[in-house]
């Protein structure tokens, strides 16, 4: 992919979300992997007025050389790249189903949602809760390196979701349908559900692994 390409579609992924009401004011951020380094949206920046010039360039270290300062949660989408090398993007949002769910007192932290639809077990797979850590605070970095190697989605407590995937659009189809299956579960809470069995989400997790 030339380096326009994938400027060009980042900013027309983050426009999408910001439109449809995933991303607010100048919450969430974006990385895709590129040659020697990552393309990342700038701090401060709204997903809904990118300029694809501005993006932040860092190099294979992690050193700003170029665009942009960098989203001070960078280090947060170098975790995730540095457990898994497969690992081609990072999206990363405020949404609010996802965030209200990250606050509730009563989830599994070790999985926070239910297996309620196919396609959440096939693009979600499981969802742990990373204890809370402020934003900016290199202590999450470390918090999520130890769930990264065995998970490509995330919940931030008090917080919000992170997904990587192989490619931009893959994450970023990953972590609608966590928002999506987030704001289902929150209508259902409290009424009968009948969730994927067990054998389900087994069959389903060998022929889709997320």
């Amino acid at each position: 992919m030339s380096d326009s390409a994938a400027r060009e579609g980042i900013v027309r992924i983050a426009c999408s979300m910001f439109e449809r009401g995933l991303t607010h004011g100048s919450t969430g951020n974006i990385s895709l992997r590129v040659d020697d380094g990552w393309l990342m949206t700038p701090t401060g920046s709204s997903f809904g007025d990118l300029d694809p010039a501005r993006l932040s360039r860092l190099d294979a270290n992690g050193r700003h050389i170029g665009g942009d300062a960098p989203t001070k949660e960078a280090f947060l989408h170098r975790a995730m790249y540095g457990e898994q090398p497969r690992f081609s993007a990072v999206v990363h949002l405020h949404s609010l189903h996802s965030v209200a769910v990250s606050v509730l007192a009563d989830v599994n932290s070790g999985d926070v949602l239910p297996p309620l639809t196919a396609y959440y077990v096939m693009r979600v797979g499981r969802l742990p809760l990373v204890p809370y850590f402020a934003p900016g605070d290199a202590k999450l970095a470390e918090a999520v390196r130890g769930y990264a190697g065995r998970h490509h989605a995330l919940l931030l407590a008090n917080h919000g979701p992170v997904v990587a995937g192989t490619s931009l659009t893959a994450a970023a189809d990953a972590i609608e349908e966590l928002e999506a299956t987030a704001r289902l579960y929150l209508l259902l809470r409290g009424a009968p559900c009948r969730e994927l069995t067990e054998a389900q989400v087994a069959e389903l997790r060998q022929r889709y692994p997320a």
